[in-house]
């Protein structure tokens, strides 16, 4: 079948039919960077995830044995005739999920675990009390340090054999008398093993056995000696010497302060790990946060007084026959704290009692509202200690979701959000423990690393794990993430950040004879480091793998061996081969959109004049959320504003943490937490805000475009007015898969059975009684225009707006998908296929239906994830209409064809992490970009033509 066929260099596809694409033939080269190109929704991912690379993990999965795939689960063939010459695939998608918290940079890309490797080889522990290296003390050295004491000093030398133990330890002494000893010290009294010893079981106890006693000479010197060997050796490494009678020493052979007051365990890798017993944090188990009441969120309006009810906890009761309030009522007569006092206005000492209680004892009585009187001597709780101990204490899940909106995630008190607990801490490198190297950039590390000065004989045992370490962070820094730290939680990583540390991941293996098949990696980059991305893409090809890239980014494009673009248009109008080849293939063939913007005969355009806005603004006073600096900063509304820099210069902290979070509190918002700023000014003039970010829809097939923008509910209605369904007597209720009446009882109207797959990610199969049609078979039977609600839920945005174009209602909102590019989707696309970039601009969508309100913040992060150019000029235009219909809206964006068409930016940096979180420039456009500083105006120049 094979034959004239180079499956050595090439990949062969033959008749690709997956989703909208049709009958696609195609030759690939090997060993090349391939850049797919195409429209949103053209068939690029379907071609490139659906079809290539599913066929290459079925064929992986089949070369398995049965009780392997049994694990794995069954894949289904990809609609595809045949591929030719495909080699092992990797897939590296963008994952904005990330659930587990104990996830890290340094855990996913691996250099924590070379860390842990360094510090237990050749990491110095240091006491943490008094500043000195830990050192095992030599036996010859505690003799030494003994016979340094005057002549005729009583000795008795003791090892110890518990402590803090409960028991009576029967057995144990019974086992000293037996082994000839004749002496203990249990619990600082000295007692003879032949005497009766009788322990309380239910105390702690301390129990050391008398070696030896005598009076210090230097003729004692091997009689001390061998006192000390048998010592250590039933102590375990540990001897205790009471000299006098009146003070006792504790020698180590273990690791252990010379002052005696801390002793370290061996050094071990897993002492270093979060994750493990031996070395986490033993109150916050290695997660570095603590669930804690949250007095912001408890009294959420501080103007208010404890009698206009500031304290969320107790709602309505204040001032009622509630025990809880009588209860806190007589804490706030004791202290004379008055209950018509704004909070905001109290002291420290009466803010600490409402938080906090008291400690000593009060008597006090409460009468029931039966009259019942109830009498206690006992502290009396604050809100903050009452809140904390009734969520651990509670059995309703009701009770403690309430107590959670009262609560925060904190920084853990032990150990500072470090994860780690003393004795990891206390083990140095240049000064440095594992958790302050996890705090630095990948950027700073490198320069660490680089200067890093070791003796011959650590220097010899730590080669390989210095150059692994090196290594992988050189491949961090060369994909754009060298402002990243490797203690950020993997939680807080955007798609693009994701994708980026699992391709450095990839280069780090030196896997070669790959096809890596990889989903727009230049997300969330700046234009400054697109450069390195690419030169790290061509890396990868040079070691022998072959790249297929699913890319809008026309740098990216540029630099491509070989382009294959699918369309011409989205959804039905795509799923053709428009072009393959070079850039010129591509430019030369008419029927290409993207040809057409490389040339430049299409062009989103630059507006010739920019809004002057409505003068009013948010105004942000010394922010310092993170890594932003004190700045200072006028936002103005009724402006297309765009907020620009390198990735982790501060964009997100500055829009999402600060401004965003500043205006739903300000809207009545109780459960958020607003960035560290001095002040907020100008929230009166916000009455709505519509925070759009990439979060999914939903998390279940249940979830689709059509119930989300409630189109869905139209389109029921029409199908409950039918004349079979009113003959039958179907309401609106039968047609919907959320509801008994009217869903298959087998998958509950998913479509889909979900397999729970234990210690791996559960998958999803079509439901074998409805075929996936989610409906009972009498649904089913109800056809609109010889169409079942079923059929319907698969039609694309596009077809189902000319299918119901004598709609107005049905029609208003698909337009509104449409007009966000969003025509190729089907209506009943299961959520969790959906990208970032398509949840969020159905959620835009789903808010343009509404009507404008003059006062409406729209706040979007990078809109234009997955979108060509061609769709990025329709967002344009939809959030053009929004801001000229008297609305504001701030974008975070990298794309500079949403740059250019800002009428504000605000430009932070001028670099990522601590080099960030300035402002470099703000303006216009043309403005910014003759800020010699700003690299956002350096690439705007050359876009502007400006001089």
């Amino acid at each position: 079948m094979t034959k004239n066929k180079d499956t050595h260099n090439f990949i062969y596809i033959k008749g690709a039919r997956e989703n909208n694409l049709k009958n696609i033939d195609l030759v690939i080269p090997k060993n090349k960077l391939v850049v797919f190109t195409g429209l949103s929704g053209s068939g690029k991912s379907s071609l490139a995830f659906n079809t290539i690379y599913e066929e290459g993990k079925r064929r992986y999965i089949d070369s398995l044995s049965s009780y392997a795939r049994q694990f794995l689960g069954g894949t289904k063939k990809p609609k595809v005739e045949a591929i030719y010459g495909l080699s092992p695939t990797i897939s590296v998608e963008q994952k904005t999920s990330h659930n587990n918290p104990r996830s890290t940079v340094g855990t996913i890309t691996e250099i924590y675990d070379y860390f842990r490797l360094l510090f237990a080889k050749i990491g110095k522990p240091f006491c943490p009390n008094h500043k000195v290296e830990i050192v095992a003390q030599k036996i010859v050295a505690i003799l030494a340090t003994i016979l340094s004491r005057p002549e005729k000093t009583r000795v008795i030398i003791m090892a110890p054999v518990v402590e803090m133990e409960k028991g009576s330890h029967r057995n144990l002494i019974e086992n000293l008398k037996n082994q000839g000893f004749l002496r203990v010290k249990i619990n600082d009294v000295f007692y003879y093993l032949a005497d009766e010893i009788n322990l309380d079981p239910k105390q702690k106890h301390t129990i050391s056995v008398v070696i030896d006693r005598f009076l210090l000479e230097k003729e004692e010197e091997n009689r001390l000696q061998s006192a000390l060997e048998l010592a250590f050796d039933l102590g375990k490494g540990i001897v205790l010497c009471e000299f006098d009678g009146s003070e006792t020493v504790r020698f180590s052979k273990l690791q252990a302060c010379p002052f005696g007051d801390f002793e370290m365990p061996n050094l071990e890798n897993r002492l270093f790990s979060f994750n493990s017993p031996y070395g986490m944090c033993k109150t916050c188990k290695g997660l570095g946060t603590n669930l804690e009441a949250d007095f912001d969120l408890i009294v959420p309006d501080k103007n208010l007084t404890i009698n206009q009810g500031a304290i969320k906890y107790f709602g309505k009761s204040v001032n009622t026959k509630s025990l809880e309030w009588q209860e806190f009522k007589i804490l706030l007569d004791y202290f004379e704290i008055p209950t018509d006092l704004e909070i905001a206005k109290m002291n420290k000492k009466q803010l600490d009692v409402i938080k906090y209680g008291t400690k000593e004892s009060l008597n006090y009585w409460l009468i029931s509202e039966s009259g019942k009187r109830y009498d206690y001597f006992r502290p009396i709780e604050g809100v903050l200690s009452k809140i904390q101990r009734k969520f651990w204490e509670t059995t309703s899940e009701d009770l403690r979701l309430w107590f959670k909106k009262m609560m925060s995630e904190f920084l853990c008190s032990a150990c500072k959000g470090a994860r780690l607990n003393d004795y990891a801490l206390a083990v140095l490198i240049e000064n440095y423990n594992i958790f302050q190297l996890s705090q630095l950039s990948i950027k700073d590390l490198i320069i660490f690393f680089e200067g890093l000065k070791l003796t011959e004989f650590d220097q010899k045992i730590s080669t390989l794990i210095l150059s692994e370490i090196k290594s992988r962070l050189s491949f961090l820094a060369n994909v754009g993430l060298e402002y990243l730290t490797l203690s950020r939680s993997a939680a807080t990583l955007s798609g693009g950040e994701s994708q980026r540390i699992r391709l450095a991941s990839q280069v780090g293996s030196q896997l070669t004879g790959i096809l890596y098949v990889l989903d727009e990696p230049s997300i969330g980059l700046h234009q400054k480091d697109n450069d390195k991305l690419i030169a790290t893409l061509k890396k990868m090809v040079e070691i022998g793998n072959s790249l297929i890239v699913v890319e809008h980014d026309f740098e990216t494009i540029l630099a491509a061996d070989y382009l294959v673009d699918i369309g011409p248009k989205a959804g039905e109008n795509g799923g053709f081969l428009v072009a393959a080849g070079s850039i010129k293939d591509i430019e030369n063939e008419p029927k290409s959109i993207t040809g057409q913007f490389l040339t430049g005969k299409l062009q989103i355009p630059i507006p010739k004049k920019r809004r002057s806005g409505n003068g009013q603004f948010i105004i942000i006073e010394k922010a310092t959320e993170n890594n932003l600096k004190k700045i200072n900063i006028n936002v103005p509304l009724g402006k297309f504003v765009v907020v620009s820099g390198v990735s982790g210069s501060g964009k997100s902290t500055l829009v999402n943490q600060i401004i965003v979070n500043a205006v739903s509190k300000h809207l009545g918002a109780t459960n958020v937490r607003v960035g560290k700023c001095a002040e907020i000014k100008g929230l009166f003039n916000i009455d709505k805000l519509v925070a759009i970010n990439q979060s999914p829809i939903g998390r279940t097939p249940r979830s689709n475009p059509a119930t989300y923008t409630s189109v869905f509910d139209d389109i029921r209605e029409v199908f409950a007015n039918t004349e079979q369904a009113r003959a039958l007597g179907f309401s609106k209720s039968k047609f919907s898969f959320n509801l008994q009446t009217g869903r298959c009882d087998k998958c509950q109207g998913d479509g889909q059975i979900k397999i729970e797959m234990h210690f791996m990610p559960d998958i999803y199969v079509l439901c074998d009684h409805c075929q996936g049609k989610r409906y009972k078979p009498d649904v089913l039977q109800i056809r609109f225009h010889g169409k079942t609600i079923a059929d319907i839920l698969d039609l694309t945005v596009s077809a189902a707006l000319e299918f119901f174009h004598n709609w107005p209602k049905i029609v208003a909102k698909l337009q509104t998908l449409i007009d966000v590019g969003l025509g190729y989707i089907k209506l009943g696309q299961s959520a969790i296929t959906l990208s970032g970039g398509e949840a969020q601009r159905i959620k835009l969508a789903t808010f343009l239906q509404k009507k404008p309100t003059g006062k409406s913040l729209f706040v979007l992060d990078e809109p234009t994830t997955g979108l060509h150019n061609y769709d990025v000029a329709n967002l344009i235009k939809v959030l053009d209409r929004i801001v000229d219909n008297g609305d504001s809206v701030i974008v975070i964006e990298h794309n500079l064809e949403v740059i250019k068409v800002a009428d504000y930016i605000i430009d932070l940096g001028p670099n990522g992490g601590d080099d960030g979180g300035r402002i470099v420039a703000k303006g216009t456009p043309e403005a910014i970009a003759n800020v010699k500083d700003s690299y956002t105006g350096a690439y705007l120049k050359t876009i502007l033509n400006t001089k």
